[in-house]
């Protein structure tokens, strides 16, 4: 048995004109982090992998320094696809995520279905997994494929986890099996 921690990257600092796919870690994000870090110190992380974000990059940074482990940018990661979509009020994007997750066939929001999301958070994570078939692995990725991912494992509704995972937050799976060891909504 070995742990697969699936975490949601630390706080961003939000530009308004600025694609959230190259938001970069706020101060509180870093400090953050660096408290990830500690937590994730008890699981003996081998190896890092990070979506191609910037924040996820650089919470995946922080973990390497203070883990002294490699990390690496993974294919597949990244969070559901919404390029086309303006940034909303809160209010706004949290009435769009439910539906989103309520009809998982539909594209209701962005450019990928919750179903197109999930599948391929799916396969870059088993790709990952199957890469690197010894020792336990962090993969730092966003909370709405990190949700779907979650439930795909363990009974949770994903819409109302996905409210509940803070930035940072994560879960440890045992694999093989998937079985949800421990899961941390907020640090």
């Amino acid at each position: 048995m070995r742990n697969i921690i699936l975490v949601k990257h630390a706080r961003p600092h939000v530009v308004e004109d600025v694609p959230s796919t190259r938001w970069r870690l706020s101060d509180e994000g870093r400090r953050k982090a660096e408290l990830l870090a500690g937590r994730l110190a008890a699981y003996d992380v081998l190896r890092i992998f990070t979506s191609d974000e910037m924040k996820a990059v650089e919470t995946g940074e922080i973990l390497a320094r203070i883990l002294d482990r490699p990390a690496a940018v993974a294919p597949g990661l990244h969070e559901h696809d919404r390029a086309n979509v303006p940034l909303m009020q809160p209010r706004e994007f949290i009435s769009h995520m439910a539906h989103f997750f309520k009809h998982p066939d539909e594209p209701v929001l962005g450019n990928e279905t919750a179903n197109e999301a999930a599948d391929r958070i799916l396969d870059a994570v088993d790709d990952l997994v199957a890469a690197n078939p010894e020792g336990n692995l962090a993969v730092v990725t966003h909370g709405t494929v990190l949700s779907l991912l979650i439930c795909e494992y363990a009974d949770h509704d994903p819409f109302t986890l996905w409210r509940r995972l803070e930035q940072p937050s994560f879960a440890v799976f045992r694999v093989p099996g998937w079985e949800l060891g421990e899961l941390v909504e907020r640090i």
